[in-house]
């Protein structure tokens, strides 16, 4: 999205008599940087805004133009200082609503989505039906709810509240799922030691005579089995030796 910058003080009449007589010094250099401007001439237009300034440091002209520059020169970090200089006297002035329009196109270009958003909330309240302030507060308030609320102020701690308690409660149900573990694994334990501890059922004489009758079957069934295979063997021998 492209935020568009709103006009340069031309420093008419009625704006010199506003901010008084001493602004006058820099009134030669303000309209030399105005024609400068119009041009397309963004850094020669700064010289001499830069030069308004050195013959006063008071002059909103000079601060307010000298931004425009630098903003047109994408240097944002140095223009969001020369607007800063004006935060006492901007919110009184005429230009008022302009001035926060322009703190909210340095602000988005920085990415900071909250101070965007505020800067564009405070130009509306000057001057409600500017469509561009409009379109760029919606603009500006969707990529703060998109950076998760990142510089907003109020609803970044919201934000970062939640995650808090999102955590605490991840925490928590960690230790609760660990407790149960350690439950199970305890239980398990304690059974497996138990069947360990447990004594080895005894038998009884009736059922030992049981088994040792059943065992002495066994082998007089398997004795009388041999038996009769080697008879069987022994007797083939002897017709083979009779052939």
């Amino acid at each position: 999205m492209t935020v568009k910058l709103k006009h340069i003080l031309t420093l008419s009449l009625s704006m010199l008599v506003c901010l008084g007589l001493h602004a006058q010094v820099d009134r030669k250099e303000v309209r030399s940087g105005n024609r400068k401007f119009a041009k397309g001439n963004w850094q020669e237009s700064e010289i001499d805004y830069r030069k308004a300034l050195v013959k006063d440091t008071a002059s909103f002209a000079g601060a307010y133009n000298l931004a425009g520059s630098l903003y047109r020169q994408d240097n944002f970090e140095e223009a969001g200082k020369s607007l800063d200089r004006l935060k006492e006297v901007a919110p009184d002035s005429p230009d008022a609503a302009d001035y926060y329009y322009n703190l909210g196109n340095v602000a988005v270009q920085k990415k900071d989505w909250g101070a965007a958003v505020e800067a564009y909330k405070q130009s509306l309240l000057r001057r409600p039906d500017d469509l561009d302030a409009k379109e760029n507060y919606a603009y500006a308030k969707l990529m703060l709810q998109k950076d998760g609320g990142g510089g907003g102020g109020d609803d970044q701690n919201q934000d970062q509240n939640q995650d808090q308690d999102q955590n605490q409660d991840q925490d928590q149900s960690q230790d609760q799922n660990q407790d149960q573990n350690q439950d199970q694994n305890q239980d398990q334990n304690k059974d497996q030691n138990q069947d360990q501890n447990q004594p080895e059922p005894r038998i009884s004489p009736q059922q030992a005579q049981q088994m040792l009758n059943a065992i002495q079957a066994r082998e007089k069934e398997t004795q009388d089995k041999v038996g009769k295979e080697k008879a069987a063997v022994l007797k083939s021998r002897q017709k083979e030796k009779n052939w």
